[in-house]
């Protein structure tokens, strides 16, 4: 195989704002910024091409509807990390449980969703 994930980006209205909250929801840092139009994250010490990044780009519409994508988290304490991660600006959209699983819907400061899972409740 010759590809692979080089890193998941999300649309949004400002980049730079946007990096703020991803990069203390997920311990990252801001690895290259391309004049606010598109900025790449990274886990610290983690390398361009050896990690996924996160990369936010700025489009010129408002999110509109439900996400086609979203990003899926996983922890051992779901309401310790969602409590945290509201701190920090997100918005939870509802919760949703099945057998062996339950995780948060949230949103980023942009509307942006995301879920936040645990297998324990």
């Amino acid at each position: 195989m010759t590809i692979h994930l080089g890193g998941t980006t999300i649309d949004c209205e400002n980049p730079r704002a946007l990096a703020e909250f991803w990069a203390a929801a997920m311990d990252y840092k801001i690895s290259e910024d391309y004049g606010g139009e598109f900025v790449m994250l990274l886990p610290e010490g983690g390398t361009l091409g050896e990690v996924p990044y996160l990369g936010l780009q700025r489009v010129p519409e408002k999110r509109d509807g439900k996400n086609r994508a979203h990003l899926d988290f996983h922890t051992e304490d779901r309401l310790a990390e969602v409590e945290r991660l509201v701190g920090l600006g997100a918005s939870v959209l509802g919760e949703e449980k099945m057998p062996g699983l339950t995780w948060s819907v949230l949103a980023d400061p942009e509307g942006n969703e995301f879920c936040v899972a645990s297998t324990s409740g």
